[in-house]
């Protein structure tokens, strides 16, 4: 089963290559070559996360620890870089982000079948998302905050994580309905971690949290959406009893 859903995903992502070349060849090369950089980082991210759940996922825990405690550190990097402005906004901030790190860490206490499904539609959505907005995004959503997404990356994005999430169903053992209201949620709460980022980096006037991961904008602006997404389902177990 697990070979299976691995070769899924390895189509995803060439229909992703595929969705970016398309995007790249009207680029200019030094943009398309970031966005060709960020792809390649991104799959052999999704790679070490999908290998360290299904060997085990103790593994996937140590890593969650690893990413929650990297963010912080970027978080408060930002706050140090500014001269220690806006220090309520900070704190609040911080107070915010350990209530979904400590969603992020009961995530990883479920089992390894519910934390696959939940990674796999978090990346799909999260991938298809961004190929699909520069693809056909035309409408803004908050260009103030994050003037690259758009409402055509936000549905297109939602409508492949949604349909992807019912071709994996079988590693859900809810309803049929609970897995749609799981599925929105992840898209729902991915797309505002995401979008909360953008907001706090926008706040300390920076384009980018740090330089740790090759093509992206930090740790955080790769992990984000993770982290609030897998708070959101440990929510529907923990309190809802999905």
């Amino acid at each position: 089963m697990i070979h299976i859903i691995y070769y899924i995903i390895l189509i995803y992502f060439l229909l992703g290559g595929v969705g970016f070349y398309f995007i790249n060849r009207k680029k200019e090369y030094d943009i398309a070559r970031k966005n060709n950089l960020k792809f390649v980082t991104y799959f052999f991210i999704i790679n070490i996360i999908f290998f360290s759940i299904v060997i085990n996922p103790v593994v996937f825990r140590y890593l969650s620890v690893l990413i929650i405690g990297v963010g912080m550190y970027e978080l408060f990097r930002l706050f140090h870089q500014s001269g220690y402005r806006h220090k309520r906004f900070y704190f609040f901030s911080v107070l915010f982000y350990v209530m979904l790190s400590t969603g992020f860490v009961l995530f990883g206490t479920l089992q390894k079948e519910l934390i696959l499904f939940s990674f796999i539609v978090l990346s799909i959505f999260d991938s298809f998302s961004q190929i699909t907005g520069q693809l056909w995004g035309r409408k803004k959503l908050f260009p103030k905050i994050s003037p690259n997404k758009t409402w055509g990356g936000f549905i297109g994005g939602g409508i492949i994580a949604i349909g992807s999430a019912f071709l994996l169903k079988n590693l859900f053992t809810g309803t049929k309905l609970e897995l749609l209201i799981l599925t929105l949620g992840i898209v729902v709460f991915a797309f505002a971690g995401d979008l909360t980022a953008s907001f706090y980096k926008r706040k300390f006037n920076v384009k980018d949290y740090s330089n740790l991961i090759p093509g992206h904008g930090g740790f955080l602006d790769r992990f984000e959406s993770l982290i609030a997404a897998s708070a959101w389902v440990a929510f529907c177990v923990y309190v809802l009893k999905f």
